[in-house]
């Protein structure tokens, strides 16, 4: 019999009352995207300080960090039990796949640094660029490469110094690292693959509503998605294929 696989995700976002009418939470919809039948995925809901014991970290096989409306900068004990926690399975060579505030914890972690964006926050469908030089055909991405992906973005810190080691494998207009790599066990994105219009259109209304973004903001947010969506297919794979080391066929 077949090792049943195991995930953990590390949740640093609570979840809102739209997500878990909608999906149940966003426990499930991460498995959705990431998640394949046979597998066991478990939730850890960092943000609260809740964490796995050191001790049953090698029996996961990869791990994903979900995104956070904290900053990956700030000096709270459950950030810091993150990084800690990061920092382990960095040197266990465990799979991490980090997802907006997550691609800026392994960041931290590694030793770059992590801070406000220097060309403002973005919420919206936008194109990051491939880097094809950094990528080797036939790894996770697949054989064939493209130019560039669409990704839904919802961020107002960025990764402003890489740490040593790290690929930068695709950039933006407004942003040098959308994606990084270090060795063959870290694979990090600023954008989110997980989520969909739906979730980004609740999400622009309910920041509009708060206060945190002006009319036009959010105007342009819903304008970037109006006539296209992101490539989550190509994204999803991408991101399993990592996760669970994949290669693949010709």
């Amino acid at each position: 019999m077949v090792d049943q696989k195991r995930f953990a995700l590390f949740l640093a976002t609570p979840d809102s009352e739209f997500v878990k009418k909608e999906y149940g939470g966003y426990h499930n919809v991460f498995v959705s995207t990431f998640g394949d039948e046979g597998e066991h995925w478990d939730s850890f809901r960092v943000v609260e300080g809740e964490f796995p014991d050191e001790k049953d970290l090698d029996k996961y096989d990869g791990f994903v960090i979900s995104g956070s409306s904290h900053d990956s900068f700030e000096n709270d004990p459950w950030i810091l039990r993150l990084c800690e926690i990061v920092k382990k399975l960095d040197e266990m060579k465990k799979k991490i796949l980090g997802i907006c505030f997550g691609h800026q914890i392994i960041a931290r972690v590694r030793g770059g640094t992590v801070g406000r964006a220097r060309k403002g926050p973005e919420l919206k469908l936008t194109d990051i660029t491939i880097v094809k030089d950094a990528i080797k055909p036939g790894s996770f991405f697949g054989n064939e490469i493209p130019d560039s992906i669409a990704i839904l973005k919802l961020h107002q810190d960025e990764v402003l110094v890489l740490p040593e080691s790290a690929k930068v494998l695709a950039y933006s207009e407004k942003y040098e690292v959308e994606m990084f790599s270090i060795e063959d066990h870290l694979f990090c994105i600023q954008g989110h693959p997980e989520y969909n219009k739906e979730i980004l259109h609740e999400i622009v209304d309910r920041v509009l509503r708060l206060g945190f973004i002006k009319q036009d903001f959010a105007d342009a947010a819903k304008a970037s998605m109006e006539n296209r969506g992101a490539d989550r297919k190509l994204l999803e794979t991408i991101c399993k294929n990592f996760l669970k080391g994949r290669v693949p066929a010709n």
